[in-house]
């Protein structure tokens, strides 16, 4: 071998170094997203998670509010069968519109 063919095969291998040293980084540098994309999702995960409790409880809140509030029975029957609805969607309207059963029926004219 002479001296100028090895400087030549030492360039050569020094851009496979180089070359195989940045395909390693790619790989690595996936890698380092791939962990900050599982982070990202986990904590999205459990914003939502948090957010559907929120919802479930502010439901369960609402629900206790309108349970709360006191209806005729005579007033259900009334807009069920004049309206021809269902006694529980009577009731509903009626407990949301605080028992006024003309702001119910005006709610359901709509």
């Amino acid at each position: 071998m002479e001296a100028g063919d090895e400087g030549i095969e030492r360039v050569e291998n020094s851009k496979d170094l180089q070359q195989q040293s940045k395909a390693f980084d790619k790989l690595t540098d996936r890698v380092e997203d791939r962990q900050l994309d599982s982070t990202r999702v986990q904590e999205a995960m459990a914003s939502i998670a948090a957010s559907a409790e929120a919802d479930w409880n502010a439901m369960r809140l609402r629900e206790k509010e309108l349970a709360a509030v006191k209806i005729n029975a005579a007033d259900v029957d009334i807009i069920a069968n004049e309206l021809e609805l269902d006694k529980k969607v009577a009731e509903r309207t009626l407990r949301e519109h605080k028992g006024d059963a003309v702001a119910a029926i005006r709610h359901l004219l709509r």
